[in-house]
This record gives C-alpha cells, sequence and structure tokens, in this order.
C-alpha cells in the first residue's frame, strides 16, 4: 500500500525528473522522446541506480560512502581477471560481488569496530580500493578474449523483445523491489532509520547499532560490485579508471531523491527516480551537444538546491 508520506517524500525527485523530460523534449524532441533514446539511458545508468540503492542504507543510517565508484572500478577489473581465468560468466559475477561486498565489509569494519567517522574512512577506501584495481591490472585495462553472455546484461534491447526494458533496467528494478521492502517491512529498516534518526536513543531501545551498520555498508559495496560487473559487460573490458566521479553522481542521486545526509530520511524509489534524472540529464546535454562542464555545472545547482530545501523542511 503507497502512503502519503512515501508520495511526499519522492516529490521532489518526480518533479526534478519530470522538468528534465520536458525540458529535453521540447529541445530535441526526435531522438530524446524515441525509445530507443530511453532504452540507451536505462541501459547505461542501470549500474547508477543500483549503487544509489545501497547507498540509500548507508545515508539513511547517518553515514556515507565515498568508495562506490572505486568499488565499481575494481569489481570490473576483478570481473574481468576471473572471467580471464575460468570462462565462466557465473563465476565471475561470483567474483565481482565479492569485490563489493569485502570492500564493504572493510568500511563497515572501520565505520562500526573502529569508529572511524564515515567521511574518513570511506575516503580511505576510495583511495585504496582504485590503487588496488590499477595494481591488479597493472595499470592497464583488463581485456578478455572470450566474454560469453556477460555482454547480454548491457543489451539495450532485451531477448524477449516484448519484455520492453534492457535486461540491467530489470535487474535494477528488482535489486529496487528487494531494498524497499527490506527498509520498510523489516526489522533491519526500522534499525537503519532509528539509527540514522538517533543512535544513542537506539542504543538505549536495544538495537544493536554497530551490527546495524556493518550491514548497510556490506549493502552498499555488494551494489557497488553490482554496477561494477554492468559496468564491465557495458564496456567489455575491466578498467581500473572506470566510474570516475560516481560517488558524487550517486550521492547527488540519494540527496535528490529526498534523503537526508543528517540520517533517518530516505527512500528506494526516491534514489531510484534521482538517478533516473541524472541519467536523462547527461543524455539530454550529450544529444544538444552541451559540453560536460554545463552539465557539471547544472548538476552542482541541482543538488545545491536539493540539500536546501532538505535544511527548510528541517527548519519547518
Amino acid at each position: 500500500m503507497i502512503r502519503v508520506r512515501d508520495l511526499q517524500a519522492v516529490l521532489p525527485a518526480l518533479i526534478g525528473l519530470a522538468v528534465v523530460a520536458l525540458t529535453f523534449a521540447s529541445l530535441a524532441p526526435e531522438t530524446f522522446l524515441s525509445v530507443g533514446n530511453a532504452r540507451t539511458v536505462l541501459a547505461q545508468y542501470a549500474g547508477l541506480a543500483i549503487a544509489a540503492i545501497g547507498m540509500t542504507f548507508v545515508i539513511v543510517s547517518g553515514g556515507i560512502d565515498l568508495s562506490v565508484g572505486s568499488t565499481a572500478a575494481l569489481a570490473s577489473v576483478t570481473t574481468a581477471s576471473a572471467l580471464q581465468a575460468t570462462g565462466s560468466p557465473t563465476a565471475a559475477i561470483a567474483v565481482g560481488l565479492g569485490t563489493g561486498l569485502a570492500v564493504g565489509l572493510v568500511n563497515g569494519l572501520l565505520v562500526s569496530a573502529v569508529r572511524i567517522t564515515p567521511f574518513v574512512a570511506t575516503l580511505a577506501t576510495l583511495g585504496a580500493a582504485r590503487g588496488f584495481a590499477k595494481w591488479w591490472a597493472g595499470d592497464q585495462t583488463v581485456r578478455v578474449p572470450e566474454l560469453g553472455w556477460l555482454p547480454d546484461l548491457s543489451a539495450k534491447v532485451p531477448t524477449p523483445s516484448w519484455l520492453f526494458l534492457p535486461p540491467s533496467a530489470i535487474l535494477a528494478v528488482g535489486v529496487a523491489l528487494a531494498a524497499a521492502f527490506t527498509l520498510r517491512n523489516t526489522i533491519f529498516g526500522v534499525h537503519v532509520y532509528a539509527v540514522g534518526s538517533s543512535e544513542p536513543t537506539a542504543r538505549l531501545c536495544g538495537v544493536r547499532v554497530g551490527r546495524t551498520k556493518l550491514l548497510v555498508y556490506l549493502i552498499s559495496g555488494l551494489c557497488a560490485g553490482l554496477a561494477g560487473v554492468l559496468l564491465f559487460a557495458r564496456v567489455n573490458v575491466g578498467d581500473p579508471t572506470g566510474a570516475p566521479g560516481m560517488e558524487l553522481a550517486v550521492v547527488a542521486a540519494v540527496v535528490i531523491g529526498g534523503a537526508s545526509l543528517t540520517g533517518g530520511e530516505g527512500r528506494i524509489a526516491g534514489s531510484v527516480l534521482g538517478a533516473l534524472m541524472l541519467g536523462f540529464l547527461a543524455n539530454g546535454c550529450n544529444l544538444k551537444g552541451w559540453s560536460n562542464s554545463i552539465q557539471e555545472i547544472i548538476t552542482g545547482g541541482i543538488i545545491a538546491l536539493a540539500v536546501a530545501i532538505d535544511a527548510w523542511r528541517h527548519r519547518r
């Protein structure tokens, strides 16, 4: 059952997505409004949406994960290396997901056990994961002669075609539904919101704060690992320099989606809508031939507006 509070929480992201779509629909109606273009955006930005889903758990709990971009790049490298060694796409995906879980475990232990501030802890793993990816790949891309069915994950047209959505987008929808159920309808989800709202109060209520923090970083790492697998499926190489600035785009998607950087607020649907808005914004800018600098200025303005609205809501 959809609640009024849920609709109010995702309304800003929904309005932002509508504004972006209407703007570029009027500027480039022939290309932007085509089914092929929509499928292209969904296939390219499914990984961003999945990473934003994982980040939602972290931000709702009052933390932040700056390592998602580096984790995705490392996962793309380990996925390529595993496929090169075994020839099995299934084993390669398992290695990529395991890479994300490993980085998430390190982040979770640094935050929950060592009690390092999330910003500092994940900033450290941001650099370490990127450096490890470059070392693993020998400072070059990892190319695999036989890719198997892995590139099909990032295909723009699904098989069978009546599914309409690209396979990576269908995967993102599945992850979003599972995450939304977990966050809204499980004891763990209640604990995530409780820790983000007030950690001391959550402790007094018997919430195992350390375990909850560890689990949210594991989820974030797993989602970043899956984003890395999709990155490899899309570009067909393991790139240690891939996904540059992804962490900022992911945080932006979650904040645009209505999550509060102070914790205790956020919806999976809002984060997915935020990721879609950024995807269609980038796509529209590319179709119009606008430079990346214009796109970055617009994105920065949107983030500042979203944070200002969040601050205004809290003052109210």
